[in-house]
């Protein structure tokens, strides 16, 4: 399985025997890197994925102080993956840059506080009204 930017020049390859911590983010800041009203990311070991292509990236500091890097295609500009200083051994991927319809659902929603009103995440167990600590 790979997730991928829109014009495919930035892939990372994923474990095919690994189930990924699936997350939704309603942050504000994730809700303009994605520029939809949340983001879903699924968080994997660094040394299980397979990078290839061409990143810039942009960092930003977040609630907690600590940098949070989003990294993306320089041709199309799709968000892939991010890491962070929090949990430096971690990689987020971005769902939709997998596109795969039957990956799991978001097992955690996150910054509730500023969630949409018309924004569910059901089939999450877990929900907090700002980051998990």
């Amino acid at each position: 399985m790979q997730a991928r930017c829109a014009c495919g020049q930035l892939t990372v390859t994923l474990p095919d025997d690994l189930t990924p911590a699936v997350v939704a983010c309603h942050c504000t800041a994730c809700q303009r890197r994605s520029g939809s009203p949340f983001g879903v990311g699924a968080y994997y070991p660094r040394a299980t994925l397979a990078f290839s292509g061409d990143t810039r990236s942009w960092t930003r500091h977040a609630d907690s102080g600590g940098a949070f890097t989003t990294h993306f295609c320089p041709v199309c500009g799709s968000s892939v993956y991010w890491t962070t200083e929090k949990h430096p051994d971690a990689v987020g991927i971005a769902v939709g840059a997998i596109a795969d319809p039957h990956f799991p659902a978001p097992v955690r929603s996150v910054w509730e506080e500023t969630r949409h009103d018309w924004v569910e995440i059901t089939p999450a167990t877990q929900h907090f009204p700002r980051g998990r600590s």
